[in-house]
């Protein structure tokens, strides 16, 4: 597999960053490469852009692929940077399950696989670099249920085929299940959301106001992207605004509604922190270094070593202190 390789470049194609101070290991500038999934999500593009930053600083090579969600796509494109002899690959799945296949392409090659963000399951993976998600959907069913206790809900969750959906799902029903046990809660509408597509989320959020005559009390959207679509289908019906909607992702279009008051809250993951660390992590690792895991997450297979950063949650009484006054987003974007 590690022969001369040539690629065509396309909007999904290989991004190739070179730092002025270059880090080696046994004699050889580091490699690093990337497979995303996606650059559709802000928080995705920031994520990119963060890697190319902290790959700069780090005086490594980068390259970098996007699969566009599409899992098969995500595969070829991983092999293509085995075959030019990456010396780590950093890999957020788009599919959790299938992606395994990737890791052990990865091992085959004697190159170890930092599961970024979305943890692959069963399978060997060395690392697993992400925030704590159960944790995330734990802050937004407490957000909502503290709000609204009592009433018809809309469950949603998102990409089934994305771990970390499942796990922020997890969470959030750690308290919104014990109040639909005991008949507080009536969950109205309870589906996932292919791909995270918002419209997709609009969708099925019309449908539930129309089987429930428009009396709906609270959503739980898994994202930030999927609450815009949410908010537009309440819109529609006069009720944004009206219905608490949860997010994640600390997204600049949640943030802004967020202030207009039509979403209810989002969770912020600092992505600078996390990209930044993936870039230093991966550089240990090539270097043999131990990357200072910190827990263990299990995949169905391993209790991977692992690296979790914190989620905090805002709305309306901490946006300025968490986002803008961190650097993170700008006023000016925020409060337009």
């Amino acid at each position: 597999m590690k022969n001369t390789f040539f690629c065509l470049f396309s909007l999904t194609a290989i991004f190739l960053t070179c730092g002025p101070f270059s880090a080696y290991a046994g004699g050889k500038k580091i490699c690093i490469g990337v497979s995303i999934p996606t650059q559709r999500d802000e928080r995705w593009v920031k994520d990119a852009e963060k890697m190319r930053e902290a790959a700069r600083a780090q005086g490594v090579d980068l390259k970098m692929q996007i699969s566009d969600n599409d899992a098969a796509r995500q595969m070829s494109q991983c092999e293509n940077l085995l075959a030019q002899q990456v010396d780590i690959l950093i890999l957020a799945p788009h599919d959790a399950t299938s992606a395994s296949a990737i890791v052990d392409a990865a091992h085959r090659e004697g190159v170890k696989v930092i599961s970024y963000d979305r943890l692959v399951l069963y399978s060997d993976v060395d690392l697993y670099l992400s925030f704590d998600n159960v944790q995330v959907g734990r802050l937004q069913g407490k957000y909502l249920t503290e709000r609204v206790p009592k009433g018809k809900y809309v469950v949603l969750g998102g990409a089934p085929t994305d771990n970390n959906a499942k796990l922020f799902k997890q969470g959030a029903m750690e308290y919104i299940r014990p109040l639909a046990d005991k008949g507080d809660i009536k969950i109205v509408m309870d589906q996932w959301i292919q791909d995270w597509q918002p419209t997709i989320a609009m969708n099925i959020m019309q449908n539930a106001l129309t089987a429930n005559d428009n009396k709906i009390d609270a959503v739980l959207a898994p994202n930030d992207n999927t609450a815009g679509g949410v908010i537009q289908a309440l819109a529609q019906v006069g009720l944004d605004g009206k219905v608490p909607v949860t997010g994640q992702d600390a997204e600049l279009t949640g943030a802004e509604r967020i202030v207009k008051g039509t979403q209810s809250m989002t969770v912020f993951k600092d992505t600078r922190q996390l990209a930044t660390e993936a870039i230093i992590t991966a550089v240990k690792m090539v270097r043999g270094e131990g990357p200072g895991a910190t827990s263990k997450v299990n995949n169905q297979k391993i209790d991977v070593p692992s690296i979790l950063l914190i989620p905090v949650v805002v709305d309306k009484s901490n946006i300025d202190k968490v986002l803008i006054d961190s650097g993170y987003l700008r006023k000016e974007e925020v409060y337009k």
